[in-house]
């Protein structure tokens, strides 16, 4: 079993950053092949954001590509998004995803707000 739970959601001005953090925990955390951020903005479907592989290859959502970053500490079994230049209409619930060969799980997500 593999637990994840988000934090550094919060309040954020337009054009301010935030940086999100996964902890990971768990018999399974060493099957996981792949790490993921998505997010779901209120009224809206589920969108992926950004992945990183075991490699430490990197994919990004088209509609954040140019302002995320994510990147992942093994020794302490994190992951990290660095969200820059928050807009407005982008105010979402961002969950972090684990994927191994047969199985994935999710965390409860983190609540990003973006207003002045």
């Amino acid at each position: 079993q593999v637990q994840l739970v988000e934090s550094g959601g919060g309040l954020v001005q337009p054009g301010g950053s935030l940086r999100l953090s996964c902890a990971a925990a768990g018999s399974g955390v060493a099957r996981i092949r792949t790490w993921c951020y998505y997010r779901r903005a209120p009224g809206k479907g589920r969108e992926f954001v950004a992945g990183i592989n075991r490699g430490g290859a990197t994919d990004y959502g088209d509609s954040m590509k140019d302002r995320v970053t994510i990147s992942r500490d093994n020794a302490n079994n994190m992951v990290y998004l660095q969200n820059d230049a928050l807009k407005p209409d982008e105010p979402a619930d961002y969950f972090c995803n684990g994927r191994e060969a047969l199985r994935e799980y999710w965390g409860r997500g983190t609540q990003v707000a973006v207003s002045s």
